[in-house]
């Protein structure tokens, strides 16, 4: 039988605090992210994620890109903190009916199901918005993306904001000065804001948010107009999907960056990254050099991850990533 020290029962009653605050949530001190932190409480945590992600991009690959614009939106809205996930309550009214969610946003069973895992093999420990950043970056590594050490120890929010989600996010239609403008507003610069959109490498977009830019901006590669024309008509067929990089839609690699050069941007949003603008520089230099663009996005990723919500949020680790606890 194992001997208890007065130091050692101490030790184990704190640490029997720190999973009670966690789980029940309460107002926190700031994080400190760091890639080992569940090295003792999770060790087995990065191959449950990296399991879950296998089996769901296996089913369907496309399932990446959707874990990975999950994770933006999430990381876009009063920081990295899983509010994203959460159903509408009769006190709030969640993020996933938010303009640039709704219909759109997807890959929650997904996460439940990696969530399920973990919480089978770690009660209570890993929150829901480290298991959303640890399946986004694998989500690009199993599509040939690069991989990197994610910083962890986030904590769930306990609200979530539509609002915010409408005010946050860049629309498809947006202009450069405004992709500029609302990434700087979240601490990432023009750089990063071009490495992040490089994302558009993989997964599709619906008809919906390109339809303006096939039939009537100037700026459109003719014969990739017509080809998107056939799938997008002028009315209906909303939710038809096109690939944002028709050569390699399921690869992660800077053909995203070759195609802008080609006026192939999918959205308008896209192909602002070069129309003459500060951008153009960077975006011939991703085109040519995929080391350089892989670099800048994973420091993007990283600098975007570790957007965080204000000091003083009440957060918790959810049991279930849709609800509170």
């Amino acid at each position: 039988m194992a001997t208890f020290t007065r130091s050692s029962s101490t030790a184990a009653v704190l640490a029997l605090a720190a999973v009670v605050l966690a789980v029940l949530g309460g107002a926190v001190e700031a994080q400190q992210l760091a890639p080992n932190f569940y090295s003792r409480t999770c060790p087995n945590l990065a191959r449950i994620v990296r399991r879950g992600m296998a089996s769901a991009v296996q089913k369907e690959r496309r399932m990446g890109a959707s874990i990975l614009r999950m994770f933006f939106h999430d990381c876009f809205v009063n920081g990295c903190d899983g509010s994203i996930l959460l159903d509408d309550t009769s006190t709030f009214t969640g993020e996933k009916g938010a303009g640039p969610n709704a219909n759109s946003v997807r890959g929650f069973e997904v996460i439940d199901a990696i969530k399920a895992q973990v919480e089978a093999s770690c009660t209570a420990t890993v929150s829901c918005a480290d298991i959303l950043a640890l399946a986004a970056r694998d989500g690009v590594n199993l599509l040939g993306g690069p991989t990197w050490s994610v910083p962890l120890g986030r904590k769930d929010s306990r609200t979530a904001s539509q609002s915010a989600a409408n005010d946050n996010l860049p629309g498809p239609g947006s202009s450069l000065s405004t992709l500029i403008s609302m990434f700087g507003n979240q601490g990432l610069s023009a750089r990063d804001m071009t490495a992040l959109s490089g994302a558009h490498t993989i997964g599709r977009s619906q008809c919906q948010f390109f339809r303006s830019r096939i039939y009537t901006e100037p700026n459109v590669n003719a014969s990739f107009a017509a080809l998107r024309q056939r799938t997008c008509p002028r009315s209906g067929g909303d939710a038809n999907l096109a690939p944002f990089d028709v050569q390699t839609p399921d690869g992660f690699d800077n053909a995203y960056y070759q195609n802008l050069l080609q006026q192939k941007g999918l959205l308008h949003s896209d192909q602002e990254l070069f129309n003459g603008g500060s951008q153009d520089a960077l975006v011939r230099q991703y085109s040519n050099n995929p080391a350089l663009f892989s670099s800048d996005f994973v420091t993007a990723m990283i600098k975007m991850g570790n957007l965080l919500p204000s000091a003083g949020t009440r957060t918790e680790v959810r049991l279930n990533c849709r609800k509170v606890n």
